[in-house]
């Protein structure tokens, strides 16, 4: 990503939901790694929610997520001395009104609100205006569906032009989705065979061992294929497939990620034959007991939600014609597995005199813990004629920062490189919808898998023969 512009200059970073457990879980830690990495970084923080904090409570809270990092320096005394809370209902014009007062040279307003309360927030941005330079950004999901997010478009563009809009997903700043570009388009290795010409099949998996995890307030109305696909994972397979761009800049990163989007469609149109669900039912994890999905705390059984959710798809592209990419994540799995998979082609022909099986290379992209491994077929340990199955692994270097302190960063910055534009953010509701209406309308049948399991019985897929374990 580009050198920050505004290192040395100070910006007032707004957190509307202060109070809540994005902002001191992910957000505060993420900002005080930045400004221990970066103290050249001048920034004032405010905080606004409707609950009441004293200077000194505020700053306390402040110190406390700061503590999990650790986060020191000068960037990070002055921001402990200077910061501020303010109590407001930021629905209202006058609750806004009075954090915008609060607010000192450029100011970043980060949503880390509820979309219904985010949105409202944004009506009163509307009406009252913002001073200019402001930059918006906000969390998961950006509508509920393509229209939805059109019209979510349309409001923030009547409030701040796109370039100032950060639509988060912080999947975005993870060293091994970044790493991408590098290991695609700077090796002449493997830009050549990324293409249907050599590839057979593309898998993205996302499974965890975690269950609901108190969380049923969002998951139970959202499922598996809405909180992991539908965003985190399709962005990381317009990554994979896009075509080489002229720079990262921001224009032209979003400019090659969105032609692949629009591409992107359910295999064959079919959103029945493309897609699968699944639910968990009781089972065992470790050391962990955990109940049914359904009989979780907070769930309702009529929402009909997924926790295991599979999707395959084509890009319409030259270069990936035919080659399917299958989408997959799950909760209360018995294997975390978070990587890209690449299937390539079989060897044309292996010559007379080798013997034993000659199965496809297979590329495994780790997006946790982040390396990348690729199985080969060599020639066997003591016997020449035999042939045996190797791995070749290379660790990706650890970045400065982790997936939030990138995501701050380039909010700070005014750096949407790494954000979803608005466009993008319609095509990838475009892309489920077809699924998403098969499954309400119940021509998809919901499998069920004992938690702790790989998932329903039948649901072996290309991910289930890679060699290399992946935890």
């Amino acid at each position: 990503m580009s050198q920050s512009t505004r290192v040395g200059e100070s910006t007032t970073l707004v957190v509307l939901g202060a109070s809540g457990d994005l902002a001191s879980r992910l957000l505060l830690p993420a900002l005080g790694q930045l400004l221990s990495v970066e103290p050249a970084r001048r920034v004032r923080l405010v905080g606004t929610g409707a609950e009441a904090y004293d200077p000194g409570a505020w700053r306390e809270r402040v110190q406390s997520a700061f503590a999990a990092v650790p986060a020191e320096g000068s960037s990070v005394e002055a921001l402990r001395t200077d910061t501020a809370y303010v109590q407001a209902d930021v629905t209202t014009d006058a609750g806004m009104r009075s954090v915008l007062d609060a607010c000192d040279g450029p100011i970043a307003l980060y949503f880390a609100l509820p979309p219904a309360i985010a949105v409202k927030a944004c009506e009163s941005l509307q009406r009252i205006g913002v001073p200019p330079g402001t930059v918006l950004a906000l969390e998961k999901p950006f509508g509920n569906s393509s229209a939805s997010a059109q019209e979510l478009n349309d409001l923030l563009l009547r409030i701040v032009p796109e370039n100032r809009i950060h639509r988060v997903d912080h999947f975005l700043g993870r060293t091994t989705v970044l790493n991408l570009l590098g290991a695609r388009f700077a090796n002449s290795v493997f830009e050549p065979l990324w293409n249907s010409q050599h590839i057979e099949r593309v898998d993205i998996v996302y499974d965890e061992e975690l269950a609901l995890e108190h969380r049923a307030r969002y998951y139970d109305h959202a499922g598996a294929l809405v909180d992991m696909i539908q965003s985190h994972l399709l962005q990381v397979l317009a990554f994979f497939a896009m075509e080489p761009p002229a720079s990262i800049g921001e224009a032209d990163l979003r400019d090659a990620k969105g032609l692949v989007l629009r591409a992107t469609r359910l295999w064959d149109g079919d959103p029945v034959a493309s897609s699968r669900r699944g639910r968990y039912t009781a089972g065992r994890i470790g050391a962990r007991d955990l109940p049914s999905y359904l009989d979780e705390e907070g769930v309702d059984a009529a929402n009909d939600t997924e926790t295991l959710a599979e999707v395959t798809l084509e890009v319409c592209t030259w270069r990936w014609a035919g080659v399917p990419f299958t989408l997959r994540s799950g909760k209360a799995l018995g294997r975390r597995r978070r990587e890209i998979m690449v299937t390539f082609r079989r060897a044309s022909r292996v010559p007379d005199g080798l013997e034993g099986d000659a199965p496809p290379d297979v590329l495994h992209v780790a997006l946790a813990p982040e390396r990348m491994t690729l199985e080969l077929n060599m020639n066997g340990p003591g016997d020449p004629d035999t042939l045996s199955r190797e791995v070749m692994e290379a660790e990706f270097a650890a970045g400065r920062l982790d997936a939030y302190g990138e995501v701050l960063r380039g909010i700070l910055d005014g750096d949407p490189s790494l954000s979803i534009r608005g466009d993008t953010a319609v095509q990838c509701w475009r892309i489920v919808e077809p699924a998403l209406a098969a499954w309400r309308a119940g021509r998809v049948p919901m499998e069920d898998y004992a938690a702790g399991t790989n998932g329903p019985s039948g649901w072996r897929t290309a991910t289930d023969v890679g060699l290399i374990p992946l935890g």
